[in-house]
């Protein structure tokens, strides 16, 4: 299964996956500390890790079962490492944040100033337009299974336990095919710009 996965069948790899989920799931909750519990959540850090490995899957050397879940472990423990120095530090900059209504109550600081600004300008909304355009077409030439799966998340907002079923697919397996529609996505519209 590990080297299907390798060789790029999303089906093996988001099997492989949810395998593990539980057990990486306790191990974040097992390492984060009580100052942070409240602002990170497992799951999401899990989620993490799994679409880096996604991403990287083809470079895994190992060849067994204990060695991928070891590889798993480090990027889990490298998605950590990144959840924890965000957190930490917004919490400094939150601490530095003023009140917003200590802001309006300074006529001649920037809240009172974006508070009277006006809607966007006609070249902004034409702007905006034209980008909302780019994006469509870009999504319209998806294969169709990255557009569904794009459709059914970003535009429907379901779960990934929800599109599953309707794909014919894990939840991991969806996981997956939606991280690479958005690759593609990114890519086609950096490219155009």
């Amino acid at each position: 299964m590990i080297e299907r996965a390798r060789r790029g069948d999303a089906d093996a790899l988001g099997e492989l996956l949810d395998r593990h989920r539980d057990r990486l799931r306790s191990a974040v909750g097992g390492l984060v500390g009580p100052s942070l519990r409240a602002r990170i959540d497992p799951s999401d850090v899990v989620q993490e890790a799994f679409l880096r490995a996604g991403r990287d899957i083809a470079s895994f050397e190992g060849g067994g079962e204990r060695e991928f879940l070891a590889w798993l472990r480090r990027i889990l423990a490298n998605c950590l490492a990144d959840q924890v120095k965000h957190h930490r530090r917004r919490a400094r900059s939150c601490d530095r944040q003023e009140s917003l209504d200590a802001m309006i109550r300074r006529p001649r600081g920037p809240a009172p100033r974006a508070l009277m600004a006006r809607g966007p300008s006609p070249s902004e909304g034409a702007a905006r337009r034209e980008r909302a355009l780019l994006l469509a077409e870009a999504v319209e030439r998806l294969p169709h299974d990255y557009r569904e799966v794009y459709r059914l998340r970003t535009l429907h907002h379901l779960p990934f336990e929800d599109v599953a079923p309707r794909m014919g697919r894990s939840p991991g397996a969806v996981r997956m095919l939606w991280a690479r529609a958005l690759e593609r996505l990114n890519a086609e519209l950096e490219g155009r710009a």
